[in-house]
């Protein structure tokens, strides 16, 4: 059992589960029915996501210093109470479910799901490969 960190929108790996969506925004011009159909998610989450000013920080970072930056802030938004339940759950999930999480990105080095990745490992989240 555990969880597998995915980039949504490609095939699904044999046993990866549920897939949860921890996106700020539905993907574009895909109709709700096609999500799952898709690959995309079955669930959409954007508890996990960062907020579309943290969002937009990540996606214009072109050097360390900026990507740390956003890290910073992606990592203090998942300071709020919410998202530190969030992140418990899915962890305590793990233990006895597959599913996975993701987010559009291609490079994970560079997509906040590198740090989720992190804050579930550290809750103890049993992660596959």
């Amino acid at each position: 059992m555990a969880i597998r960190i995915v980039r949504l929108g490609t095939p699904r790996l044999h046993g990866e589960g549920l897939r949860i969506g921890t996106v700020r925004r539905p993907p574009r011009g895909v109709p709700k029915s096609q999500f799952a159909e898709q690959n995309w998610y079955d669930v959409w989450f954007p508890t996990l996501a960062p907020s579309l000013e943290t969002m937009k920080q990540a996606q214009a970072a072109q050097t360390p210093a900026q990507w740390n930056a956003f890290v910073r802030k992606y990592k203090a938004e998942m300071k709020s109470l919410d998202a530190q339940h969030a992140l418990d759950l899915l962890a305590a999930m793990s233990r006895d479910s597959d599913f996975s999480v993701g987010c559009y990105c291609e490079d994970e080095s560079h997509c906040h799901r590198s740090i989720l990745r992190e804050l579930l490992t550290e809750r103890g989240a049993r992660i596959a490969g």
